[in-house]
């Protein structure tokens, strides 16, 4: 076994100690964007796994919506990202 070249670093460290891979990042042809895979491309990006740009590209992303992630991530957690929060959540109700 050998380990591709990537560019960046394989593994991140989070603020909560949990280490976050590049194994760990969901398959280039996802197409059902369920919160918790949303939040791990936010967090690849925010901490420094992969470049905005790469994450933009590999799963087709408009830079708008990627942006709302990360936002959300930073802002709520996990649970920012799930639709049927987003009322509570932006104090709606």
């Amino acid at each position: 076994m050998y380990l591709r070249k990537s560019d960046g670093p394989r593994v991140v460290t989070l603020p909560d100690g949990t280490v976050l891979s590049r194994d760990d990042l969901p398959g280039a042809e996802t197409r059902r964007w369920v919160a918790s895979r949303k939040a791990v491309v936010a967090k690849a990006v925010l901490y420094g796994l992969i470049k905005r740009t790469d994450a933009l590209q590999r799963y087709d992303l408009s830079d708008e919506e990627l942006s709302d992630w990360i936002r959300a991530v930073e802002r709520h957690g996990l649970s920012g990202l799930k639709v049927t929060r987003i009322d509570v959540l932006r104090g709606s109700r």
